[in-house]
């Protein structure tokens, strides 16, 4: 291998940190693809997870399936909200739900990029560098507060989330399949906090607000989780070999042309809004109808109708876009304008005639 600098690792750790299913179209190393569920398996394997994430998560049912829905896009999530609403125990509790190998990364000013992805040191005994992974190399991590780092390590993440591989003195490594991370983080207006670049934003498929709790469900929180937090009593439901197989059924829902030619309508009328600054990016997009995807196989079909797409556009697109200064002092917020915009399109709600030829 040409480098001024050897490096070195160990194959079998790393392996088993790495890949152990590969990329959507691709075989795993052992030549073996991802196994694909029957309908009732899928129903009963979600089913278990929202229960569980519900059961910890008072009165959030619709951001716990949101989450899920992003884990089985294979996208990420960002939460973003005040302090003590819930954010990073919902990342929590969907990680535990998963039999599979979860980190945890508390984001500060002074953390550093190879705190993230790892750093190549030198072994005086073999006089050769050797690679340590960093927290990033798990099925699922969980980043505490990420806009409380500077923006060299947020940047640490970006090839990360976007390629699975982390780049570390001119070697690549591949991380885990499933491979996903759900980011906390406070307002921007918050003290001491970084506003994530437009490049970080884009790399989150959704973004969600948990909000305060209603008065039952927070009643009902003081009485459960005084005495002992629910997440110790939380054991995995499923194991990462079912969701990767979540995630194949997923790939294989099935979508039209139609529904295609209204997600890129949706995109495009948000590039030509007089009310936006930054329309939704073409990654965008292919993003929404992943998710749109994972949304029709939760709810049970293998094809997307375009109240697929309707139900989760505000998620995936608000965090994208940029108002207009005029749209923002006028009191118009990305999710109003994403509304409107869903409003002013011409839906044709398809029932499945045009799915594989039919």
């Amino acid at each position: 291998m040409d480098s001024k600098r050897q490096g070195t690792f160990d194959e079998d750790r790393l392996r088993d940190d790495a890949v152990a299913i590969a990329p959507p179209g691709h075989e795993s190393p052992n030549g073996h693809k991802p196994a694909v569920m029957d309908p009732a398996q899928f129903h009963t394997a979600s089913e278990k997870i929202l229960a569980v994430i519900n059961q910890v998560i008072d009165g959030k049912a619709e951001a716990a399936k949101l989450a899920l829905t992003v884990l089985l896009a294979q996208g990420h999530l960002l939460v973003e909200d005040v302090p003590g609403v819930g954010k990073t125990l919902l990342a929590k509790t969907l990680a535990r739900t998963i039999d599979c190998k979860v980190s945890r990364i508390q984001f500060t000013p002074d953390l550093l990029p190879s705190d993230v992805t790892g750093v190549s040191i030198y072994n005086q005994s073999s006089r050769q560098f050797e690679f340590r992974t960093g927290a990033v190399f798990a099925n699922i991590v969980i980043g505490d507060e990420i806009n409380r780092a500077s923006a060299k390590t947020q940047s640490a993440l970006l090839e990360c989330m976007e390629e699975h591989q982390v780049t570390v003195d001119g070697f690549s490594y591949q991380l885990a399949e499933p491979f996903m991370v759900v980011a906390t983080q406070n307002p921007i207006e918050m003290e001491g906090t970084y506003p994530l670049p437009e490049a970080q934003r884009d790399r989150f498929m959704a973004r969600i607000s948990m909000g305060y709790p209603d008065k039952l469900s927070e009643i009902e929180m003081l009485g459960t989780h005084q005495a002992v937090s629910p997440l110790s009593k939380i054991t995995p439901v499923v194991t990462a070999s079912d969701v990767a197989a979540m995630i194949a059924t997923v790939q294989r829902v099935f979508v039209s042309e139609s529904v295609k030619e209204y997600t890129v309508g949706l995109g495009r009328a948000t590039r030509d809004s007089a009310r936006l600054r930054l329309g939704a990016s073409p990654r965008s997009l292919l993003q929404l109808l992943r998710a749109a995807k994972a949304t029709a196989a939760l709810d049970g079909r293998d094809f997307v109708l375009p109240d697929d797409v309707i139900l989760v556009a505000e998620s995936v697109l608000a965090h994208r876009i940029i108002l207009d200064r005029k749209a923002a002092s006028s009191g118009d917020t990305p999710q109003s304008v994403i509304r409107s915009i869903l409003a002013s399109l011409p839906v044709n709600q398809e029932t499945g005639a045009e799915r594989r030829g039919s």
